[in-house]
């Protein structure tokens, strides 16, 4: 699985990506709403894990305009914002889970498989013959 770690706490995001990797998974990590934007667009992903508290700009609405140009990755916030509020405005902005910090990477790894095969199923579900495809979900 190929992950994109949008995660600015250079402790956290090394902390991650040596459990991800130690898990198997291939893990690209980048610090910004700008370098994740540009790393979408010169490589694909399986899962991005996304921090809201990016330097740049806020990861809900980096998240919200992803979801808008119509990219479809799962995406997983990852944050220590632990409000209800917060919480719902994530997974209205187009999250597909939503993990506070601190977290067990243990978790953390189970929910990105998860995320995998819940793509993977709908993948599954497509219907092609010749040029037509056919989503019956």
């Amino acid at each position: 699985m190929h992950v994109l770690l949008c995660e600015d706490d250079d402790l956290i995001a090394s902390g991650i990506v040596a459990g991800l990797n130690a898990q198997g998974l291939n893990v690209d990590r980048v610090a910004t709403a700008s370098a994740a934007q540009a790393m979408l667009q010169a490589a694909s992903f399986d899962v991005m894990v996304l921090d809201l508290g990016l330097p740049d700009e806020d990861g809900i609405k980096l998240l919200h305009r992803l979801r808008q140009r119509g990219v479809a990755l799962p995406v997983l916030v990852l944050t220590a914002r632990d409000s209800v509020s917060d919480r719902v405005a994530g997974l209205q902005a187009g999250a597909d889970d939503y993990l506070l910090k601190p977290f067990d990477l243990r978790e953390l790894c189970a929910r990105l498989h998860t995320l995998q095969r819940r793509v993977a199923g709908r993948a599954l579900n497509l219907i092609e013959h010749g040029p037509l495809r056919h989503d019956p979900s």
